[in-house]
């Protein structure tokens, strides 16, 4: 019998010895080695810095896009956009494999830059993030996915489903935010029973002054979009303050009921974010030079959590010790427990977070 690995290295072809993510390119065969599934595939969803990409390379140009990447799964055997180093995720049916009883409709919770693609047809008129196709994919042993819900459309889900990382790292990192400042109120001396019945919901008037000195705010640069809704109730829910900053009015519309406060901005601007002082903010922009606006907006401290594709880095890291401030920065993590749970549970709960979906799969 074959040897496989879990993650995939036998899927390999260039360059040797490169993990499936940062090889040039995939064996996207449909045989399958020992503990592989493959999905027939029914729709991909590119994410959306790479869509916008490509879309802005072609200027809107629906045919050129489509062409570009076809010819990237084409000759990468996977989405893997060069320019972003990013690719999306897909739905597909089950054919055959271990992970799921076949027939089972099922969302990839790992990106398309690791996943072996063939598309053979697609209607798909390069228009829209969303790609209806027919084609196969290969799920290794260790990728992660999940099945569908019966409830919701599969556009719906789908989109969801493609930034699911970005609230739960969000409520993960408010909930220790807030755990880090009520130890530091105890060893500053306040009762230990004060913190205690505040954590259980007591509603003193003790209880409600360390609510208000603890609540920590939580700005969300691009937050009308997928990931910046889910991120912005996500933040609500675990007890933040929110600030959604948006580049349009009719964007603000579109957040009004998920955040606190709204400021219409361009996130590329720093001198215009620099007095937010939030305590937690998080990039869900999917465009490129947000890194010096998003490290001024947050207070001395506090913490930047970069979830989008678009991000510099170095831009980032240097940004922050060029400008002196002292915050911790985040990778955001596509992958947490539950966290496809968890979106599809804000968008059944709340009515914002739909409607900013909806409005995007026009």
């Amino acid at each position: 019998m074959r040897t496989a690995s879990p993650i995939g290295l036998h899927r390999v072809l260039s360059p040797p010895g490169a993990l499936p993510q940062a090889a040039h390119r995939l064996d996207a065969s449909p045989g399958l080695w020992p503990g592989e599934t493959r999905l027939r595939v029914e729709r991909l969803n590119l994410d959306a810095a790479s869509y916008r990409q490509l879309s802005d390379k072609h200027h809107g140009d629906g045919a050129a896009v489509r062409g570009e990447v076809l010819e990237i799964i084409r000759s990468r055997g996977k989405m893997h956009n060069p320019v972003t180093g990013s690719g999306g995720m897909l739905v597909g049916v089950v054919e055959e494999g271990p992970a799921f009883p076949a027939g089972t409709r099922v969302a990839t919770l790992v990106s398309l830059t690791l996943t072996p693609l063939v598309l053979t047809s697609t209607t798909w008129d390069g228009l829209s993030e969303q790609v209806p196709c027919d084609g196969h994919a290969i799920l290794f042993e260790r990728s992660v996915a999940a099945e569908l819900p019966a409830d919701l459309p599969v556009p719906l889900a789908l989109a969801v489903m493609d930034v699911c990382g970005a609230p739960a790292l969000t409520q993960r990192v408010v909930l220790k935010y807030r755990d880090m400042e009520m130890v530091a109120g105890v060893a500053s001396g306040q009762a230990g029973r004060v913190v205690a019945k505040f954590r259980d919901g007591e509603s003193s008037s003790a209880g409600r002054m360390v609510r208000k000195y603890r609540d920590p705010v939580v700005a969300v640069l691009g937050a009308a979009g997928k990931s910046g809704s889910l991120s912005l109730a996500a933040a609500r829910r675990a007890g933040a303050r929110t600030i959604g900053v948006v580049l349009t009015e009719r964007e603000a519309t579109t957040v009004e009921g998920l955040a606190d406060r709204v400021l219409v901005a361009d996130a590329r601007d720093a001198v215009a974010l620099a007095d937010l002082g939030a305590d937690v903010t998080v990039v869900c922009v999917d465009v490129p030079g947000c890194e010096h606006a998003a490290i001024l907006a947050t207070r001395d401290g506090g913490t930047v959590v970069f979830f989008s594709m678009a991000t510099s880095f170095p831009a980032a890291a240097l940004g922050a010790e060029g400008l002196g401030a002292d915050v911790t920065m985040l990778i955001g993590n596509g992958y947490a427990p539950g966290h496809a749970a968890l979106a599809l549970d804000l968008l059944r709960a709340e009515p914002g977070v739909r409607a900013a979906f909806e409005e995007r799969l026009r």
